[in-house]
């Protein structure tokens, strides 16, 4: 039986019958298919396009992305340090902020909480710490300023013994609709192991502080496709990859659309591969006439084909998201007007990782007002570790449009460090 190693290990080799292309046409660039837009002078001058029948692949490729338009789109992300129970800790480990909620003047948000220093697979103790959001809960903390935070207490914890969510629950999003706030987060049954299948779970209160009522079993799983190979607990040696979802289904952000529910998600697959962009890491989503469910995947899953942690946002009447840390159009803005199709709008220099965005922002009020200011986790590695064994905080972002002045406070663009 012949298995397949598919991963960083693995060598692929890629034939190619050059016979087929003759060099004249791999080097003449009039032989490559001519844009099917009709441009205006306007446009071929923007991209310094002298002759229109005369365009390098460059030139077409900069013509047909939209190069010389969206500025509206463009910015740079800025950080700045956090105060009080976000402060750097070095024994617990803060990450994946949910969006920022205010209610009653007060800022909130949910986060993945651990301690404990992280182990790895391979140990032969299948209770160590095997990534740094094992065996954690989910928190939540408060704020009057958005600088100096309070933590509050667990919001949700992990199950009993034998439960779908036994082992681990963390990277929550929040949603607050119609006087109840719905949680949805990951979930993790024991044993953890490189081949485990997360599950995406809910819970829900009438109250941001609680208490919360899990609902009985996820909302979301990885799609029943591919298939292992072998007894060995590697995710990199399978038979068939399966779906872009067949091995996980992570980072669940929750919006109600078009009276809809749109649960987005990012699918992991069996069997990762690497592309143009490095990790092979898609977007899907699952779509529900209520909050509990039941979710629907898309059929024109995966809708996206890039992207790590999922920040995501509605703009007008569609859907806008930051494709963060992987993929070939990582670090991009994007804009679906059905919520589906995602187009490319602005390029960005560098992305926060798993970004919280405020919900009471007028996110109309240009393309990237919903960016405006929000949380984020940034890893803290000592010398001499790697990421798996350093540690999280959670920090603000802010960022800075190139096109429109930031509608921000005063009192928000400025703060007493010793306050």
């Amino acid at each position: 039986m012949k298995y397949l190693l598919l991963g960083a290990s693995a060598l692929i080799l890629t034939a190619c019958n050059s016979a087929s292309i003759s060099p004249s046409k791999r080097s003449d660039p009039s032989s490559l298919a001519a844009p099917s837009h009709a441009y205006s002078q306007a446009d071929y001058d923007y991209l310094a396009i002298s002759d229109p029948e005369k365009m390098s692949a460059a030139s077409k490729r900069a013509l047909a992305r939209n190069y010389h338009k969206n500025e509206e789109w463009f910015g740079e992300f800025r950080h700045e340090t956090l105060f009080g129970d976000f402060a750097f800790d070095e024994d617990v480990s803060r990450r994946d902020p949910s969006k920022v909620l205010k209610i009653n003047g007060v800022f909130y948000t949910w986060y993945t909480r651990t301690t404990g220093e992280t182990k790895g697979f391979g140990t032969g103790d299948p209770d160590a710490k095997v990534f740094p959001w094992d065996h954690a809960e989910i928190w939540y903390a408060t704020s009057k300023d958005g600088y100096h935070w309070q933590e509050k207490g667990r919001a949700v914890g992990p199950g009993q013994a034998g439960q779908f969510d036994d082992r681990s629950v963390f990277t929550p999003e929040i949603l607050a609709h119609k006087g109840t706030y719905y949680l949805v987060y990951q979930a993790i049954k024991a044993p953890y192991l490189n081949r485990t299948k997360n599950t995406v779970a809910m819970a829900y209160s009438s109250s941001p502080e609680g208490p919360w009522r899990k609902l009985d079993a996820p909302i979301l799983t990885a799609s029943d496709t591919g298939e292992w190979a072998g007894t060995q607990d590697n995710h990199f040696l399978v038979k068939s990859q399966g779906d872009f979802d067949s091995h996980k289904v992570h980072d669940p952000t929750l919006l109600f659309y078009r009276n809809k529910f749109y649960l987005y998600y990012k699918g992991e697959r069996m069997g990762e591969r690497k592309t143009a962009g490095g990790r092979e890491i898609r977007w899907g989503v699952a779509i529900a006439d209520n909050p509990q469910g039941p979710y629907i995947k898309s059929d024109f899953n995966p809708i996206t084909h890039s992207g790590h942690e999922l920040c995501v946002w509605q703009y007008q009447d569609g859907i806008a998201i930051v494709s963060s840390h992987d993929g070939p159009e990582k670090q991009t803005i994007q804009f679906a007007p059905d919520g589906i199709n995602f187009e490319i709008m602005a390029y960005l220099p560098t992305v926060p990782s798993a970004m919280g965005l405020v919900e009471s922002l007028d996110k109309n009020a240009h393309p990237t007002a919903g960016l405006e200011w929000g949380l984020y986790h940034e890893y803290v590695i000592p010398a001499g570790k790697t990421w798996m064994s350093g540690g999280n905080q959670i920090k603000r972002f802010s960022f800075q449009s190139q096109y429109y002045k930031s509608s921000r406070n005063s009192d928000e663009l400025t703060h007493n460090e010793s306050n």
